[in-house]
């Protein structure tokens, strides 16, 4: 390399680089990175990684989601300027280690001997005596023992002066905290360049350099081109690899931002069997997999179990269990119409497939999508019922609130009451358009807390939004039967008039015919405003803007004087409530059933009738699936990693904690011990030196002025 420097002193060039060089090299800049680190750190915990872009989308808007997609947000650890700013992190910590380590490792080979006699008068800890009867040579000689055997490291010099030979006793300790700045700053630099081996610079280098594109599509795993595929040779990748029981893959994904790539494994893994144990409440305790590994190259096959902690290694690959997935189980539902026009019908798929539907009774076609299927579905019921009110606000007990609060960590002042209420489907409607609604209904019936069980039939719109449970309550054959047949007889106006005049000719004597009539008239208009036939004038409408109660209460609102209408409302709901109750044992008697009982059982299932009717009005699809049968098919979700910057972290993290342990608990001392001939004896001065002014400091130098040269420093060098 030619040389660069002038004969007045270095090049422009050199200077111009040493601000830059000490900038990078600065402990603010080091800190100034650690901080940004620590704020793209907490934003990729709170904010999703790695979610399509849609859920962004209807998280937090459109123009909050091309903001965050623009800063690659939804990919902060993984963004080019995350890995820049580790990147000079690394630098800025290599360049201190660069600067600092050789004045460190040479000042730990060096006792400092040669410092002048009048120096040790500038230290804070001096001390001086005399030493009848003991010559320099010899005190050197002893008190060199006396340090050696207190585990310091000592070098003796002799030095001549115009009173005769003296001796220098220089001794050090604690050098081990020099070591510990050395390993604490190394330890840095391991752990940035372990993570950025084993994040997802490889894969990214692969797609900015090796031609390598993110696909977006769907289909068949055998139908993706080379150019969305990792070569097994990938030295670094961390992605997803499902199994369905008696199948083997040998094919991870690896999501990205943009759509997914496929990672060649060196081996396929084959699941045997998916074991998952419960707890007495339903909650899983184990999650593990007997799988067999069947290598590509030799053929050979190795069997291995898979437990969550409990990773397996294959040829520098960890394979983890990370979930469960349903792996193509078969369902049977049956389609309930809630609307007239369509009959019962079944329907068979399997999770994960879809179905054309013709007879959706709105006169156009959907596609059933299944979508999900739980076997177990653990809730908490506590806090329902008649007995989950709040606290009693009457009584307070200070004692019993604060041991509430105490003891062990799985304690909770929230009772927890967790129940198994069976298997569930969630599944899809897709119309013409492409616009989907998502429905989960149990098979089940649930008994919430108040004695009456019901099907809980659950839809949401956005994936963002949580369910919404339409309960259907179960009627006296156990079944919704009875619940579906009043939900299609209220839109039938011949059975709802049949139903009043019922109603009339038992509640009213038969000797006040016009009595019988208006009663006959107010449960009809009850009737029809209920099932949405007329608005909130009372006149009839096609359109159907309202129904159940809310219609009832917005025309009491519009049409009674505000002094009545809690006597009209308390009216007019039990007018309605007679009405509903002949239309369900005239949907009976059409059934071929026996009539309900006017007992406790019957009024339960009656008030929770009514509810549900009210809100079946707003449900947004005309057919309701319930499922009937399944074979469940399981599928274990294992991830698949090779992570060669493993060992590189593990190790930085113990240089980290070595370093930060000599830093914080080893004092360097320094000792100098100054022997002179003097006219009444050795002449003996001690100065201590330490990286920490403490109280162990202070007592650590009486100790060894008393011990090595029999006397106590001055006041104010203690």
């Amino acid at each position: 390399m030619p040389d660069t420097s002038t004969a007045h002193g270095p090049a422009p060039r050199t200077l111009a680089l040493r601000p830059l060089t000490e900038l990078l090299a600065s402990m603010r800049f080091a800190i100034a990175l650690l901080t940004v680190i620590c704020i793209a750190s907490v934003i990729g915990t709170v904010l999703k990684q790695h979610e399509p872009a849609v859920n962004y989308v209807n998280q937090f808007g459109p123009f909050w989601a091309e903001l965050f997609l623009a800063l690659k947000l939804n990919a902060v650890y993984s963004a080019w300027w995350f890995v820049l700013i580790l990147a000079f992190l690394v630098l800025s910590t290599s360049l201190c280690i660069t600067r600092h380590a050789p004045k460190y490792l040479a000042d730990l080979r060096t006792y400092k001997e040669n410092i002048r006699e009048k120096s040790l008068q500038a230290f804070h800890h001096k001390a001086s005596a005399t030493l009848t009867g003991e010559p320099p040579q010899a005190a050197a000689q002893r008190i060199g023992q006396l340090l050696v055997s207190g585990g310091w490291k000592v070098r003796l010099q002799q030095r001549q002066t115009a009173a005769g030979d003296g001796w220098m006793v220089a001794a050090k300790a604690g050098a081990a905290n020099k070591l510990g700045y050395i390993a604490a700053h190394s330890a840095i630099v391991l752990v940035c360049l372990g993570g950025l081996l084993d994040g997802d610079l490889m894969v990214r280098a692969q797609t900015w350099f090796g031609g390598k594109t993110p696909y977006a599509g769907g289909g068949l795993i055998a139908d993706v081109k080379p150019e969305h595929r990792l070569s097994e040779r990938n030295p670094t990748y961390r992605g997803n690899l499902v199994v369905a029981e008696g199948t083997q893959s040998s094919t991870a994904i690896l999501s990205q931002s943009d759509g997914v790539l496929l990672q060649e494994l060196p081996f396929a893994v084959e699941l045997k069997k998916f074991i998952v144990e419960h707890y007495s409440t339903g909650m899983p305790k184990l999650f593990a997999s007997e799988i067999v590994i069947h290598d590509r190259a030799t053929g050979q096959a190795t069997p291995a179990r898979v437990e969550v902690n409990h990773p397996v290694n294959y040829k520098g690959v960890e394979i983890y269990q990370s979930s469960f997935d349903d792996g193509g189980s078969k369902v049977v539902l049956r389609a309930r119409p809630l609307v007239p026009g369509t009959e019962p019908f079944d329907v068979q798929g399997v999770i994960g497939g879809s179905t054309q539907l013709t007879n959706m009774g709105s006169g156009e076609g959907a596609t059933l999508e299944f979508t999900g299927l739980r076997v177990l579905n653990v809730e908490n019921f506590s806090g329902t019922g008649a007995s989950g009110s709040g606290a009693d606000v009457r009584k307070v007990d200070l004692r019993e609130s604060i041991e509430s609060r105490l003891g062990a960590g799985n304690k909770t002042v929230t009772r927890r009451e967790l129940r198994n209420v069976g298997p569930s489907i969630t599944y899809k409607l897709r119309d013409a358009a492409g616009q989907a609604r998502e429905f989960h209904n149990f098979m089940l019936p649930v008994d919430t807390g108040d004695g009456q069980p019901v099907y809980l039939l659950g839809v949401r719109d956005t994936p963002a939004e949580p369910f919404r449970y339409l309960r259907v309550p179960v009627d006296s054959e156990g079944g919704m039967d009875g619940f579906l047949r009043m939900r299609l007889a209220l839109a039938d106006p011949a059975l709802r008039a049949q139903a009043v005049r019922r109603y009339a000719a038992t509640a009213v004597d038969a000797s006040r015919p016009e009595l019988a009539e208006q009663l006959a008239l107010s449960a009809e208009r009850a009737l029809a405003l209920f099932a949405g036939a007329l608005d909130d004038a009372g006149t009839p409408s096609d359109t159907r803007p309202r129904s159940g109660l809310q219609a009832i209460s917005d025309f009491i609102e519009g049409n009674v004087p505000e002094p009545e209408r809690a006597r009209a409302a308390d009216v007019l709901v039990r007018i309605l409530n007679g009405a509903l109750f002949e239309l369900a044992q005239l949907t009976r008697e059409r059934a071929g059933l026996a009539p309900l009982p006017q007992d406790a059982a019957t009024q339960a299932f009656m008030t929770q009738a009514v509810l549900s009717l009210s809100d079946a009005q707003a449900y947004p699809a005309p057919l309701a699936f319930e499922l009937r049968d399944f074979t469940q098919v399981q599928a274990s979700v294992f991830q698949v990693a090779r992570a060669p910057g493993k060992g590189v972290v593990y190790l930085g993290c113990a240089l980290l904690i070595v370093g930060i342990f000599a830093m914080l608990y080893v004092r360097e001392r320094r000792l100098w011990v100054w022997l002179a001939p003097g006219d009444s004896g050795t002449q003996a001065t001690m100065a201590l030196s330490t990286n920490r002014k403490t109280l162990d400091a202070d007592r650590e130098f009486v100790q060894l002025g008393s011990k090595l040269i029999g006397t106590t420093p001055p006041h104010g060098g203690t």
